[in-house]
């Protein structure tokens, strides 16, 4: 009994986080031609995954420097965003979604909650506020810090042209 929430809490966020994927690929019938949405969804989903990698790749250099010890990442896409990781799983999962946008009807339509459940998820329960509330233990004294969270977003970036 003792693992039966903490399971079933694991199996709900699996099945909503797949939802679109297991609606799509349940579908009977021939399924439709490639289309715009097709294109659009894999560029979204090349596009996270390459954010993604790009971030964790940033982040593993920046943490095997001896002389990063006790400090944050705030360059490359960490300066743009706080958390560009979380930001490149929500566009992999809304990539998937926009790919199944011609093989749902109806109800099915349900199934986008995917990358919206990802996004509520990465922001507000597991993933940001627990590094969030790390950082200001070991942070949030400092003023530089206190600048960074406050001029860096958590996760949509910055977009700013240099010139």
């Amino acid at each position: 009994m003792r693992f039966l929430v903490p399971w079933t809490l694991q199996g709900l966020w699996i099945f909503l986080t797949a939802n679109v994927v297991i609606v799509v690929n349940s579908q009977s019938g021939p399924s439709p031609p490639l289309g715009i949405w097709d294109g659009m969804g894999l560029a979204i989903w090349i596009f996270g995954f390459w954010i993604e990698v790009l971030a964790d790749s940033q982040k593993t250099r920046f943490n095997s420097n001896p002389d990063n010890e006790g400090k944050w990442i705030d360059h490359g896409l960490w300066s743009r965003c706080r958390h560009p990781n979380y930001l490149g799983e929500t566009l992999l999962w809304t990539g998937i979604a926009v790919f199944g946008v011609a093989c749902l009807e109806g109800l099915e339509w349900v199934a986008c909650i995917s990358p919206v459940f990802v996004y509520l998820l990465l922001t507000k329960i597991s993933g940001i506020p627990i590094l969030d509330r790390r950082a200001l233990s070991k942070w949030g004294d400092d003023p530089e810090y206190q600048s960074y969270r406050e001029s860096v977003p958590a996760i949509f970036p910055i977009l700013r042209v240099r010139g």
